[in-house]
């Protein structure tokens, strides 16, 4: 799946149609540079899963952000800050993978600790500035 966005309400559609598709034990791997709107999707699926208008902040400095979905537990980590993969076992990253759904920032950070089978959302800014977002192995 390919989609080409304008704006955050365009986004929303977006979130729309992943979040049917999310299950207790994915692993969603968000790849693109700062600035790109991984942190702004994850805001906007929170939002959407809760049906509440809560404070999502990005997890840069605390490293992960946990929200209480209907249907699951979202951790969101971002681990741009991560000096080493063996640092995410400190902030309980098997737990998440086991018993709730897992959004990534920086996926690249954790290596092989990233499972095979992870379904991976990738940002790109074009020229215009808006935003293309590919979607890899979501069923």
């Amino acid at each position: 799946m390919r989609w080409v966005v304008q704006n955050e309400t365009e986004l929303l559609d977006i979130v729309k149609v992943i979040a049917p598709l999310l299950k207790v034990g994915d692993v969603v791997a968000l790849y693109g540079t700062l600035g790109v709107g991984k942190t702004t999707f994850v805001r906007a699926l929170v939002k959407y899963l809760t049906q509440q208008d809560i404070d999502v902040p990005s997890p840069t400095f605390t490293l992960l952000q946990m929200y209480d979905t209907p249907n699951f537990e979202l951790y969101h980590f971002d681990f741009y800050r991560l000096k080493h993969p063996e640092e995410a076992y400190e902030i309980g990253i098997e737990d998440a993978f086991e018993n709730g759904v897992s959004m990534i920032e920086w996926p690249d950070k954790i290596g092989a600790l990233l499972p095979r089978k992870h379904k991976s959302l990738s940002f790109e800014i074009l020229p215009d500035n808006s935003r293309v977002i590919e979607a890899e192995n979501f069923k």
